[in-house]
């Protein structure tokens, strides 16, 4: 929530458990602790008052007081970020929101509030190795646990990146096949020739090369799941061998001429629409009606921008305990430029971005500013592809001035402030700010707000303040 210096009445009336307030540039104060937060810190509400938070909770994760402070920095409240107190105690979730000035008008006020995580909100955060919270996400969960008890065939659908192999792993987990093999076969990653064989098997002397018998997939993942990854793009004769499959149980090896009995659920993950291979004819239809009896998409990254901050935080305790840091979060600002980008790499790019800035902090808070030199990369990357400049650099945070493309093949400069840089920054939006983003947008308002850094509510509110309506832009 956006916050302002002359009102806090949309704040609720109840105390806060901290309300902490800080005159001119001096220290920040306590102010009071409510009597719940005092009985469960054995802390003496009537001695905190006028101690700094510094001295209070030293070794608070994260300090207290950089948290405050960025409250007021960045001009935006902040909302269930994880805080330790005191070693040995319990983590909270806080609010920490700008309570407005002192009743002398030379003092600024921060209240938090703080609650404990449920059970129940961790399980709504994750599922088996899959991490979000937003709709998308918990009606992919829901799809797993209905389908996980069944062997009918699942085809998963969704974009590179995104996280496929992980919904198949999850899908196996639930199934009362989860103590036997999960096996993962690429279908784009082996030649043609081979992928026969390393579905099936093949015999000894079968083909030049092949001098002893091999196992194949198959008979590997016997009693388990066999996922077949892209497999919209399996070679038409091969599709014809896994019919007989799907439909007997049974394989026969390469060079063999025995056939032998499997038992194997068989999972399709695809970045390419099944039915659109199909009216092209490059997947067989009785193959498809086959293998999808059951289906689970997984949204796009952009479509579930909420769930960031959690595959975020995963990730940072995934690369702090591989490289030996010491991250402990990102930035309000931070989170608000990654939520502002499309990600057409899905979950993996955001992976490797935060990987990469990592590596290369020394601090314990990860700012905005480490990601300058990726969004710079990212924009020399969109511009040496001249044919789809205008839609690649759509899909970037302004956060850094940058030319543009307009749809006639023009060029413009698009200066654009940083989000985020103090109390300032959404008063900072110009009409002729904002007629670009919707310009380089295509006319859609969403990503116009996207591409500025704000939500689209925000955006309405320049909007009516600078009276343009949506025709008026155009």
């Amino acid at each position: 929530m956006k916050h302002s210096t002359e009102t806090a009445e949309y704040l609720p009336a109840v105390a806060p458990d901290l309300l902490l307030v800080r005159w001119g540039h001096g220290e920040w104060q306590l102010r009071s602790i409510s009597e719940r937060l005092a009985r469960l810190l054995a802390i003496d509400p009537l001695r905190i008052r006028g101690r700094s938070p510094g001295s209070l909770f030293p070794d608070s994760v994260p300090p207290l007081q950089e948290l405050v402070a960025e409250v007021l920095e960045q001009g935006r409240d902040l909302s269930d970020v994880k805080l330790r107190l005191l070693p040995d105690h319990p983590e909270f979730l806080a609010d920490i929101q700008f309570a407005g000035l002192t009743d002398d008008y030379l003092g600024r006020q921060v209240r938090v509030n703080l609650r404990r995580e449920s059970v129940a909100s961790r399980q709504e955060i994750g599922f088996r190795n899959l991490i979000g919270s937003s709709p998308a996400m918990r009606e992919v969960f829901r799809k797993i646990r209905l389908y996980g008890s069944s062997d009918a065939a699942v085809i998963i659908t969704g974009e590179t990146g995104a996280g496929k192999e992980l919904v198949a792993q999850a899908l196996h987990a639930e199934s009362d096949r989860h103590a036997r093999t999960f096996a993962a076969l690429n279908c784009t990653a082996i030649s043609e020739q081979l992928l026969e064989s390393e579905l099936f098997g093949h015999e000894r002397g079968a083909f030049t090369g092949a001098v002893r018998e091999h196992r194949g997939y198959f008979e590997r993942a016997d009693g388990g799941t066999l996922l077949l990854d892209e497999i919209g793009d399996m070679p038409l004769h091969v599709q014809g061998k896994l019919l007989r499959v799907l439909e007997d149980g049974r394989i026969q090896r390469v060079g063999g001429e025995k056939s032998r009995q499997v038992d194997v659920r068989v999972l399709g993950a695809t970045n390419v629409p099944l039915e659109q291979a199909v009216a092209e004819k490059r997947f067989r239809d009785d193959l498809y009606h086959r293998l999808a009896v059951l289906r689970i998409h997984l949204p796009a990254l952009r479509e579930r921008v909420e769930d960031i901050p959690l595959l975020a935080n995963m990730f940072l305790q995934q690369f702090n305990t591989k490289y030996g840091k010491n991250v402990r979060r990102l930035t309000s600002e931070a989170i608000r430029l990654l939520q502002s980008y499309l990600w057409p790499g899905n979950v993996r790019e955001l992976r490797n971005v935060l990987e990469r800035v990592v590596v290369e902090a020394e601090t314990e808070a990860i700012g905005a500013r480490a990601f300058s030199e990726w969004i710079q990369e990212r924009q020399q990357f969109a511009r040496s592809a001249p044919h789809r400049a205008e839609q690649s650099l759509s899909q970037l945070p302004m956060i850094t001035p940058y030319r543009q493309l307009h749809s006639d093949g023009s060029v413009v400069d698009a200066a654009v402030v940083p989000p985020g840089r103090g109390r300032g920054v959404r008063a900072e939006l110009t009409e002729a700010t904002i007629r670009e983003a919707f310009r380089a947008a295509g006319g859609n308002l969403t990503a116009a707000a996207r591409q500025l850094g704000v939500h689209r509510a925000t955006l309405y509110r320049h909007l009516s303040r600078l009276k343009l309506s949506r025709e008026q832009l155009s």
